[in-house]
């Protein structure tokens, strides 16, 4: 798919794919960067690969792939750390002055600066961290001993005031022992600190009691806000705990256990004095820290900064060099004359424009040879290739995205510029949504210049992309919204008065019963007079079933007129006497009749039950029709287009098959000297191979298998897609309450 621009090109041709050559180019290697960046510049010449035999690795310039690779892969580090850190690359459309080898030297610099900034800036951080917590197990933990040597010096003076006053000689002799007891044979106990995260805290706590056997005295208080755990980085409710414990398997035991729930242990002296002193060091040292932190962080952003203002210019120069080497690679390496060897498909319009690419290539470079362009003779299919523009390249996409059209064939996105927005317009259809939707297209249009030249989210891309397709969509639904007379479901009486009025003045509810035609049908769309009446929506869905029948049957007639266009552009006569006569008849016959009767219906007032003519036309085919007959002979004219349906699915299977094995036998015997462009067919190349002699194999099994398959395609696809609409029409099609409901009005 190409958009041809400015003024060099020849008209463009949308009907028919342009007319492609196969060329050969022989490049000398000091030109070769060059001549493939100039006509990737150019966009119109699509390389065949040569070397399909080697792996990715045996090929040419696979060094320089692996690293424009790598580079990639260092421009989407820089991109993760510039939305990490909110910042947005600018577009720039100057121009790189700044060569491959450059560039990867530039980048390993920019990554190892990056890398070694952000590794300061995560130890930092977590030294940081880790002091926050540090200050505050010292001010939680030194709150908690210092009420306990509070308490214990109360209960110290309160226990030696009550020994002098009650003293006496009832006084047990033990126990003055017991109290007199050296202090230097009392036990010692150890006490671990730290902060647990709160969701674990009762567990922790358990786990400890049990495995200690409850010799251990723990005690917990709540931090009130998050902390930033050192290790993740994340924001945790913590406690800070205090855990008194005697004997050293009990401490190692203590320090598993908080290893295991991610507990983080601090060091607190036992001197009180000391801790004041603690608390001002590791705060002192938190404001240094701080400080380091915001200027590393400001010079992280200058960094990002500046890549951000270069990144789009380098991913682009990366991506266009990977491109280079990827296409050179595909071309073959001549040692011995030192050049390369390439042959690709391109349009024939483009062959001036290549050979100016492989001359400014070869004066820039200094080569002393320039490339040599010739055009090869084939039998391969070429690709193809259509140019657009930015009003056609929409509708091109959704053509391509059901099938591409084979060389030359007849390109239906002619037809789809109108069929595509008309069919969206028929579903939609209501001018006033019609008119926000063209006001929308307009303002995208309008800026047009401006949204081009920015980087669009996926949303606002897609439409700006199809806005053309779009405006068109806008303008049908006008058209069919003013056919219905809607406008946001509201009926207006734009072009005259209603042709209804009421009977007399006991008419009071004039949208239900009473009333009579007076007026002239109303001139344009659907007279408002059946909005909000009790015939309106089997009116309504009656009407747009059968203008669907219509327009379905009129495309599914236009593609088969397509098909006889492409036989006739191919001078292939099997595909206009076996595929497009029968299958013009199979359809005429039944969804063709069809909706003759429903014009003759509108147009005579009949009140013929279609549906059940139809139905009948199949079941009953001889019996009479009654009331549903519309004109003489009908019931003749049923059985004919029958048994012209029942002909036409043989016709379409049976004949070709045996015809293309008879004229494969007649060009084997040389009785046929036919042109291979008069035989082009998807069928007869199907089913031909070559043996060990190189003559063509005819495989009928397989040619009639794929022509039935294509037969019961088109007749079951027929069918279906018709039927669909006769089952909603047959929901819909109910009497009309209104007066002269034969004449619709409109």
């Amino acid at each position: 798919m190409g958009e041809a621009r400015g003024g060099c090109c020849p008209p463009m041709y949308l009907f028919r794919s342009e007319p492609m050559q196969l060329v050969q180019l022989i490049v000398p290697i000091e030109s070769a960067h060059l001549t493939a960046s100039y006509l990737g510049d150019v966009g119109l010449l699509q390389f065949k690969d040569l070397n399909v035999e080697k792996s990715p690795f045996q090929r040419t310039y696979a060094a320089q792939i692996k690293k424009c690779g790598e580079m990639a892969r260092k421009l989407r580090f820089f991109k993760e750390q510039m939305l990490k850190a909110g910042f947005c690359s600018k577009k720039s459309t100057a121009q790189v002055d700044i060569n491959l080898d450059d560039l990867e030297v530039k980048l390993g610099e920019l990554e190892a600066e990056l890398v070694e900034i952000n590794a300061n800036g995560e130890k930092l951080q977590r030294a940081y961290n880790e002091l926050v917590e540090y200050k505050l197990v010292l001010e939680k933990a030194g709150e908690f001993f210092h009420t306990a040597l509070s308490s214990a010096t109360e209960q110290q003076r309160e226990y030696e005031s009550s020994r002098t006053h009650e003293e006496s000689l009832d006084t047990p002799l033990l126990l003055d022992q017991e109290m007199s007891t050296d202090s230097s044979k009392q036990v010692k106990l150890g006490f671990i600190t730290g902060l647990v995260p709160q969701e674990k805290s009762m567990a922790f706590e358990r786990i400890i009691f049990r495995a200690t056997r409850g010799n251990v005295f723990i005690r917990q208080v709540v931090v009130e806000d998050p902390v930033t755990d050192p290790v993740t980085g994340e924001k945790i409710e913590k406690n800070v705990f205090v855990v008194f414990y005697s004997g050293e398997r009990a401490k190692n035991k203590i320090l598993k256990i908080c290893e295991a729930f991610g507990a983080n242990r601090y060091p607190f002296g036992e001197d009180l004095g000391k801790q004041a002193q603690m608390i001002t060091e590791v705060s002192g040292r938190l404001s240094e820290l701080k400080a380091t932190i915001d200027i590393g962080l400001l010079q992280r952003n200058n960094l990002l900064q500046t890549i951000g203002d270069h990144f789009e210019q380098w991913d682009t120069l990366a991506r266009k060099e990977k491109s280079i080497y990827h296409t050179l690679n595909m071309l073959s390496l001549d040692v011995t004359k030192k050049c390369l060897v390439g042959e690709g498909w391109s349009p024939v319009f483009a062959t001036k424009q290549i050979q100016d690419a492989l001359q400014r290539a070869a004066f820039d470079s200094n080569s002393q040879v320039g490339a040599i362009f010739q055009v090869l003779q084939t039998k391969e299919l070429p690709p193809t290739y259509f140019r657009t523009n930015k009003f056609t390249s929409p509708f091109q996409e959704i053509v391509d995205a059901y099938g591409v059209a084979k060389y030359q064939e007849a390109n239906p996105t002619v037809y789809t510029i109108v069929t595509f927005p008309f069919l969206f317009a028929v579903m939609f259809g209501d001018w006033g949504h019609g008119l926000c939707l063209l006001f929308a297209t307009l303002f995208l249009i309008a800026r047009e210049r401006r949204y081009s030249s920015q980087k669009l989210g996926d949303i606002m891309e897609m439409m700006f992309s199809g806005r053309y397709c779009i405006l068109m969509m806008a303008l049908f639904s006008i058209y069919t919204g003013l056919i219905y007379n809607e406008f946001f479901s509201v009926p207006f009486k734009l072009f005259g008065p209603s042709a209804y009025a009421c009977r007399d003045l006991s008419c009071i509810d004039a949208t239900t019963v009473g009333l009579i035609k007076v007026l002239p049908t109303y001139p344009l769309g659907v007279d408002p007079a059946w909005h909000g009446s009790r015939s309106e929506l089997p009116f309504l869905n009656s009407l747009k079933m059968k203008m669907s029948i219509l327009l379905g049957v009129a495309q599914m007639n236009l593609g088969i007129i397509l098909s006889y266009c492409n036989a006739k552009f191919f001078r292939n006569r099997l595909n206009v006497w076996f595929q497009f006569v029968p299958q013009m008849i199979f359809l005429n016959s039944l969804f063709g009749y069809l909706s003759i009767l429903i014009l003759a219906k509108w147009c005579t007032g009949s009140q013929a039950d279609l549906y059940h003519i139809m139905i009948y036309m199949f079941l009953s085919p001889t019996d009479d029709l009654g009331e549903n007959q519309l004109f003489a002979g009908q019931k003749t004219v049923q059985l004919v287009l029958l048994l012209l349906a029942l002909v036409a699915v043989p016709w379409m299977l049976l004949p070709k098959p045996f015809l293309l094995k008879k004229q494969h036998q007649d060009r084997l015997r040389g009785h046929s000297y036919t042109l291979l462009q008069d035989t082009e067919d998807d069928t007869f190349q199907l089913g031909s191979n070559h043996d060990s002699h190189g003559h063509e194999e005819f495989e009928f099994g397989e040619v009639f298998v794929h022509q039935l398959i294509h037969t019961i395609e088109f007749v079951l696809g027929s069918v279906s897609n018709t039927a669909s609409y006769l089952r909603l029409w047959a929901l819909s099609d109910m009497p009309s309450h209104l007066p002269h409901h034969g004449d619709p009005p409109g």
